[in-house]
């Protein structure tokens, strides 16, 4: 069984970077907003010592822009297109969705429920899944948070209104401080952080996850190598996108699924996803073992 490799949202530009986009298995959009946006004033990224922290504030064309522009370009790349939508209400992200299902070039929706760098809708992740359920029978996948109080119940929740799939995990707020000035380096202070240390709570996430729901995983978070899309695959998910690092490794796509096939292989499996579910420890038991 094969491992599919997408990338993160907002993580690669395609339309700049066409090479890299081929090798992936599928293209995953920056996140799309009923309005066009200019995003969050800069700075708004900044490095740290085991990452990365970004406040764009989902700078884009808009829905109409986007549709009428930029995903015919996308589409022309030969890769499945899979449309990431924000937004700040229910209706915002149902009416967007309702535009998508009528697109042949769209192949699924990732709902982006949980970005940390722009005010959140008041509905629920699961009100807002079924609003967009009830728009388009497109695949409708459910990106969360790692900073959710229950995740198993979250992801319980938008599986029950109509997800097909998860997207786990969005990067978590972090703050960084100029050595010099001891002032923040983003403009708004708190971004989201990714990249290597993000990868535990990724792991820990999907493990969560996979056994609360029976649905498709696409794992993330801090993925630098074939070994850490593998541990990733072990705890239950059943593809994986990189993020961070394509910022500093455009070859990443072609290398880690190299590597993926390599790492596999040499602890017996014939394929990377039968390493799927291989590291799960039962709920109870983790429970049980985090009591002690």
């Amino acid at each position: 069984m094969n491992v599919g490799i997408l990338n993160a949202s907002g993580c690669l530009d395609a339309l700049t970077a066409p090479d890299v986009a081929r090798e992936l298995d599928a293209f995953v959009t920056k996140t799309i907003t009923p309005l066009p946006r200019e995003g969050n004033p800069t700075p708004r990224i900044a490095e740290t010592d085991f990452g990365m922290l970004n406040s764009i504030g989902l700078q884009g064309p808009g829905i109409d822009a986007f549709l009428a522009d930029v995903l015919p370009a996308l589409a022309a790349l030969g890769r499945p297109i899979w449309v990431s939508v924000g937004g700040f209400s229910a209706d915002d992200f149902a009416g967007i969705c309702e535009q998508l299902g009528e697109r042949h070039d769209v192949a699924t929706i990732e709902l982006n429920l949980s970005c940390p760098n722009v005010e959140e809708a008041p509905e629920s992740s699961a009100e807002i899944v079924a609003a967009c359920r009830a728009t388009t029978a497109k695949p409708v996948y459910a990106k969360l948070s790692p900073a959710n109080s229950d995740l198993a119940e979250a992801a319980r929740a938008v599986v029950a209104a109509g997800a097909d799939g998860l997207s786990l995990v969005n990067t978590i707020r972090g703050l960084a401080l100029d050595s010099a000035t001891l002032q923040p380096k983003l403009a708004r202070a708190v971004g989201g952080y990714s990249g290597p240390a993000l990868k535990p709570i990724a792991l820990a996430c999907v493990h969560l996850c996979a056994q609360a729901v029976d649905v498709p995983i696409v794992g993330m978070g801090g993925v630098r190598s074939g070994l850490d899309a593998l541990e990733l695959v072990a705890v239950g998910a059943s593809a994986v996108a990189l993020g961070t690092v394509l910022f500093a490794d455009p070859g990443a796509p072609a290398r880690i699924r190299g590597e993926l096939g390599a790492e596999a292989s040499a602890r017996g499996f014939p394929q990377p996803g039968d390493a799927r579910g291989i590291a799960r420890v039962p709920i109870e038991k983790t429970v049980e073992l985090q009591g002690l």
